[in-house]
């Protein structure tokens, strides 16, 4: 994994970039972009946003770079959702996902932007990105949601429609989906309604605490609609075949998601034939009991997170310098500080966000996610 860090001091941006390659195989490029100057009006920073990416795309990535999913970080979406989607109809086919997310840096926007080259990428009406190479179709989805009477009500009709698109694409939700997002109004208020309908919804899909579920993060997240209590993004992958998905458990470090009522998977792995890539689940400081640890102690939470993730991490074969890009939800601003130093002095260069998000459970007061990337040789499978 490659990393590099710019500064555009003209446009007070913070870019963080990773690249990983290989040899006649496809180039994949994360990209996230902070600004640095919490005095500049939202106006001023989501411009100097615009002219960051362009600068990096166009003078550090290589010219046949597509972006293929792409989202902002908002810290007011309802007066600045349609100011982004304004700038987005303008560019090129990308999966996109757009939530109020608050930047930890007093600052109003923040983007992460996931891009592959040598790709071909198509938009269906339903708004579902397919990227398309090798023997692979991966099908990129983001802010899907619906306006029904609760969260329950708009988690099941959000997870029906995506299985119906997943079927017209020829795909199933159990076989081909690798990793979803569940961002919800008043976490504390509305998850229980997520987790209900995720699982009502699971099990007819043959997707059981017997045989697997789907790495995922369940997070607080606002939409620029009130109405709006739930969205989900996406991503699944068509031409996969048995052995490729490898799911992770951390035993040692974390129990069954299913033993204290949720229903996902900790971590997921896919392996082609030239890269495996790790998907690792919103992951917080919690033990294999499934018991918060260290109440109240963001640096001692902050501890027991990162060493749960690297325990998952290293039951797929991947340490912390392999991860491409992180973000780190917290649930109190005031904490922001001290966690920022933590992650920049123990692991400098990883790319990175850290955004205000309260956890699914009021006792956590941090959580992350990660994907990593490393190299694989593995002929029975086609490349990416």
């Amino acid at each position: 994994m490659n990393y590099i860090e710019k500064e555009y001091k003209d446009f007070s941006i913070k870019a963080q970039i990773s690249n990983f390659s290989v040899e006649d195989g496809i180039t994949e490029y994360q990209v996230m972009l902070a600004v640095t100057d919490p005095m500049l009006s939202f106006a001023e920073q989501f411009l100097n946003l615009q002219k960051a990416y362009s600068e990096v795309v166009r003078t550090l990535l290589l010219p046949d770079s597509v972006a293929v999913f792409r989202r902002y970080f908002l810290s007011d979406a309802a007066n600045q959702t349609d100011s982004v989607m304004a700038w987005e109809c303008e560019q090129s086919l990308c999966a996109l996902s757009v939530v109020e997310q608050a930047p930890m840096n007093g600052t109003k926007i923040a983007m992460w932007t996931y891009l592959q080259t040598s790709v071909t990428a198509s938009l269906h009406q339903n708004g579902m990105l397919e990227v398309s190479h090798s023997a692979y179709s991966h099908l990129w989805t983001g802010c899907t949601f619906n306006k029904a009477a609760n969260s329950e009500y708009q988690t099941r009709l959000i997870l029906n429609d995506y299985i119906l698109q997943l079927t017209e694409r020829g795909c199933k939700l159990s076989e081909n989906c690798v990793r979803t997002w569940f961002f919800v109004q008043n976490v504390d208020v509305n998850y229980a309604g997520v987790v209900k309908a995720r699982k009502e919804v699971f099990a007819t899909q043959n997707l059981t605490e017997k045989t697997h579920y789907i790495a995922s993060t369940g997070i607080e997240g606002r939409h620029a609609s009130p109405q709006v209590l739930v969205e989900m993004d996406a991503y699944s992958v068509k031409g996969l075949v048995p052995g490729q998905i490898q799911y992770l458990y951390g035993r040692s470090h974390l129990n069954p998601t299913y033993e204290y009522g949720v229903t996902f998977e900790r971590g997921t792995a896919v392996t082609y034939g030239d890269r495996k890539h790790v998907f690792i689940s919103g992951t917080a400081s919690i033990n294999n009991k499934g018991e918060i640890l260290h109440p109240g102690d963001i640096r001692k939470q902050a501890d027991r997170m990162l060493e749960n993730v690297s325990v998952l991490l290293n039951e797929a074969g991947a340490g912390f310098g392999d991860i491409a890009m992180a973000i780190i939800y917290l649930r109190d601003t005031a904490d922001a500080q001290l966690v920022r130093h933590l992650i920049d002095e123990r692991f400098p260069g990883l790319p990175h966000l850290v955004v205000h998000a309260p956890v699914c459970r009021p006792g956590w007061l941090i959580e992350m996610e990660c994907f990593a990337i490393l190299p694989a040789s593995e002929p029975q499978y086609y490349p990416l």
